[in-house]
Parts: structure tokens; C-alpha cells; sequence
């Protein structure tokens, strides 16, 4: 029995027999895979025997050494496909996004808002204490150079030396 052959008859024995059926499908599939698997493992790992004198144990060691070495290998190679196909597969989303067309970003709207109301839009409810910028800065106060006040005002020196009276006074002072 299929599904399109039940599709018409709406009562629930078609659908208990196509849920019957399908545990039965899922079953067997289970059943086929356990049977895979130990077949695989036949073949792949005889049953082990511990030798009784030390040369043929380090002997042992080494076959073993050696095969995990290939499975090392094997592995490696295999992590390397799989990351060149999925590099490839996201090349090729990439293309197929391009291809699709270009997403335009949407153009945002200024607004204004106060920082309260922006820490209440962000935090919600937790936001209770309202926030003044200006009251935590520190206050400095200007200090004076002393080589400023000795010298005196730069501006002043500037007009004493401007017009005639002050390239007169630079000359009798060189002179």
C-alpha cells in the first residue's frame, strides 16, 4: 500500500497502516545497517590475540602503529575533501545569492532621541536610572604657565614691534 493509493480514503486505518509500514521500513533499515557494520568490522579488525614472547608483541605494537598511521592518514585526507567541498559550497551560495540579484540596503531614518530614551529602547524594563552626561565630568581649572606670566601678553610684544614707532625702537636698540 502507498500513500497516493490511501490519499482519498480518510480514515485513520490507512493512516495506521502507513505508520505500521513505515516502523517495518525503518526496522529493516536499522537491521541492514547493524549487519553492514559488523560485516565492515570482520573484515577490518580480526580478533586479537596477545602473544606470549616480547618479540612477537613488539611486533604487534609496530603492525598496530603502522595501521593507525594509515588511518591517520586516511582521515586527514578525508577532513581536507570535505573543507574543499564546503568552501565550495559557500562559493557557490555566493554565486547564487549574486546571480539572484544585489540586496539593497535599506536607507535608515535619522532620529532623534535623548540618551535615556535610547537606554530604554535598548535595555527595556532593566533601564530605571536616568542618565545626565555632564554630571560625571571632572572640572578643571585652567593654571597659568609661568613663563606666561613673565613674558607678558605675545600680543602686545607684536604691536609694540608693528608700525613705525616699533621698527624705530628695534633700531635704536641694535644701534
Amino acid at each position: 500500500v502507498c500513500w497516493w493509493c490511501c490519499e482519498g480514503v480518510k480514515s485513520s486505518s490507512s493512516q495506521s497502516l502507513l505508520l505500521q509500514i513505515g516502523e517495518a521500513m525503518l526496522e529493516e533499515e536499522a537491521r541492514e545497517a547493524e549487519k553492514e557494520k559488523m560485516k565492515h568490522m570482520d573484515e577490518n579488525c580480526p580478533a586479537l590475540t596477545i602473544p606470549s614472547s616480547m618479540e612477537e608483541l613488539q611486533e604487534l605494537c609496530r603492525k598496530l602503529h603502522k595501521q593507525i598511521d594509515l588511518v591517520d592518514e586516511e582521515r586527514y585526507d578525508m577532513e581536507i575533501k570535505v573543507t574543499k567541498s564546503n568552501k565550495e559550497i559557500d562559493d557557490l551560495k555566493m554565486m547564487v545569492q549574486d546571480l539572484k540579484g544585489k540586496f539593497k540596503k535599506p536607507a535608515l531614518k535619522r532620529v532623534r532621541m535623548s540618551a535615556d530614551a535610547m537606554l530604554a529602547a535598548l535595555l527595556g524594563s532593566k533601564h530605571k536610572v536616568s542618565m545626565d552626561l555632564r554630571a560625571n565630568l571632572k572640572q578643571v581649572k585652567k593654571e597659568v604657565k609661568d613663563e606666561e606670566k613673565q613674558t607678558g601678553d605675545w600680543r602686545k610684544t607684536i604691536e609694540d614691534k608693528a608700525g613705525m614707532d616699533g621698527r624705530k625702537k628695534m633700531f635704536e636698540t641694535e644701534a
